[in-house]
């Protein structure tokens, strides 16, 4: 595990057990208020408490699974479209024999360290956001050389038959690979976990005042909520940047690396 996997992984900790930590807070908030209300107005100061909460209740589960939902919608997608990319490339791989035998070595070399960088990119990638958005140099610089000596091949006689098979299988490689980096810009605006982390504090308050008693802290009640919630935040946000925590796709990655050895 590199430094930008533990970084990212001691991130999402850290926001899971700050989560965690606020529930208990207000989950013990809301149980000194309602018996201080109690000693003041007596059994009416519960009266419309299971309406309030209720509706915090049913926002909470609504974030929690709206936001679970579209991170695993995403996630699903990201292997997706590696799996796309695994077949574009042993496509366009394969294409490369519609060329003339003193064009294809060339050629082929390109691949090899296209492939490369593009392994190299998934298996070491960097937290640093703007880093992550941009193409790698490796990758750019491959790319480029890939279709340069393509378009040469094919502009040739003897490379006319591949004209019609070669470049738009490299197009359409080019393109999957794309695509899986502006997927990685696909995310929730920020305010939704704003509000996620608004509304568990509210319900862990709401809950508190409901359930508040004299005689003891119901504390399984109180860790149970808060660490539900908390280990549900934590699982949305893994699945959210899936090549930096625990929960990776790096199972689709290796397909890409099992191409890369058949490339002889």
């Amino acid at each position: 595990m590199d430094l930008s996997h533990l970084r990212f992984i001691i991130i999402a900790v850290g926001l899971a057990v700050a989560l965690f930590a606020g529930m208990m807070f207000m989950l013990d908030a809301g149980r000194r208020i309602a018996l201080r209300q109690i000693e003041l107005h007596g059994p009416d100061a519960r009266i419309g408490v299971g309406i309030v909460d209720g509706a915090v209740y049913a926002m909470l589960a609504l974030l929690i699974g709206f936001s679970f939902s579209g991170a695993a919608t995403r996630f699903d997608a990201r292997r997706a479209l590696v799996a796309r990319e695994v077949n574009a490339v042993g496509n366009a791989w394969r294409f490369i024999d519609l060329l003339p035998s003193d064009a294809q070595g060339p050629l082929r070399d390109g691949f090899r360290r296209y492939l490369d960088a593009l392994i190299a990119s998934y298996t070491t990638p960097t937290i640093n956001r703007q880093q992550a958005l941009l193409e790698p140099p490796d990758v750019a610089r491959a790319e480029a050389d890939i279709w340069s000596h393509a378009v040469a091949s094919v502009l040739t006689p003897s490379g006319e038959r591949a004209r019609v098979l070669l470049l738009p299988s490299l197009d359409d490689m080019f393109s999957i690979v794309l695509e899986e980096r502006l997927a990685r810009r696909i995310h929730p605006p920020l305010v939704i976990y704003a509000m996620l982390a608004v509304t568990a504090l509210a319900a862990a308050l709401f809950a508190g005042y409901g359930v508040a008693s004299k005689s003891i802290r119901n504390w399984v009640f109180m860790i149970g909520i808060a660490a539900t919630v908390s280990m549900a935040v934590f699982v949305v946000i893994e699945l959210e940047y899936p090549r930096l925590g625990l929960i990776r796709v790096t199972d689709m990655d290796r397909a890409l690396e099992e191409l890369r050895a058949t490339m002889h």
